[in-house]
């Protein structure tokens, strides 16, 4: 059985008009055409009205395969055109207004509960008293020194193994103007450079560095303009994460990178 058809880029959409859907709202004429894109934007123009507008690319799901009567390009959220830039739209929920002649409902008001009966109950003496109260305390001693255990366990003050190994935030000063030569100044080659290729418009490049606890994750077009865009922790879990081009923070991005 042949496999399905993978719907193109938009940039391959070329000079063909399309529209968006969910439609953007405060636009009113939804038929557009693609201009020029960025690694994380790009510029559609309005047949229409000819305005221009970025959409950022986390934005953009898949493109239909079918063209009659326009291609339509499918956005994961709804998005509003507001002082020149997308938002996504938030929908609030608006208290109805109660009638003019609706009065306070009257609360249900029930019989009181009849009183349980008194059994009567005989004070232990003070001697089982004072047992009970020293075996309270000796189980809460034994609680105690089992938590303060694990505590010291796990950091690594008992026992040979690292079990928890955090990673300094003040180390890792790097930004999203960052590429692999200015990594490379800082931290020194890495033992391991893996890249990742053919899975789409973006492209990533790992730079791993074992004995620091952590991986350089680079991103780009292309492996000489991969630029970084945060780590990775021993466990493949973001222990970094920078803010790109489009004001959004990459950790969402970072989550969602499989290991290779």
């Amino acid at each position: 059985m042949p496999a399905p058809t993978v719907p193109p880029p938009i940039e391959h959409l070329g000079p063909r008009p399309f529209s968006f859907y969910p439609a953007i709202v405060n636009v009113e004429h939804n038929e557009w055409i693609y201009s020029k894109a960025t690694w994380s934007e790009i510029l559609v123009i309005n047949t229409k009205t000819r305005e221009e507008i970025w959409v950022p690319r986390r934005f953009l799901a898949e493109i239909s395969s079918i063209e009659d009567p326009v291609i339509i390009v499918g956005l994961l959220k709804e998005l509003e055109y507001r002082a020149g830039r997308l938002w996504p739209v938030e929908r609030r929920l608006i208290e109805m207004p109660r009638a003019v002649n609706e009065g306070p409902r009257p609360r249900e008001t029930s019989a009181p509960a009849p009183l349980a009966p008194v059994v009567g109950i005989q004070l232990e003496s003070r001697t089982e008293s004072r047992v009970g109260r020293l075996i309270l305390t000796a189980v809460a001693a034994g609680v105690a020194g089992c938590v303060l255990l694990v505590a010291l366990y796990r950091g690594e003050v008992i026992g040979n193994h690292v079990v928890y190994s955090p990673v300094l935030q003040s180390s890792l000063d790097f930004t999203n103007r960052d590429d692999y030569y200015s990594v490379v100044r800082k931290l020194g080659p890495p033992e391991a450079d893996h890249w990742r290729s053919g899975q789409g418009v973006f492209e990533y490049r790992v730079l791993s560095y074992p004995r620091l606890g952590y991986s350089i994750i680079l991103m780009g077009s292309d492996r000489r303009s991969a630029q970084y865009i945060g780590a990775m922790g021993r466990d493949w879990r973001p222990v970094h994460s920078v803010d790109l081009a489009d004001h959004a923070n990459s950790y969402p991005m970072l989550r969602a990178l499989p290991k290779f």
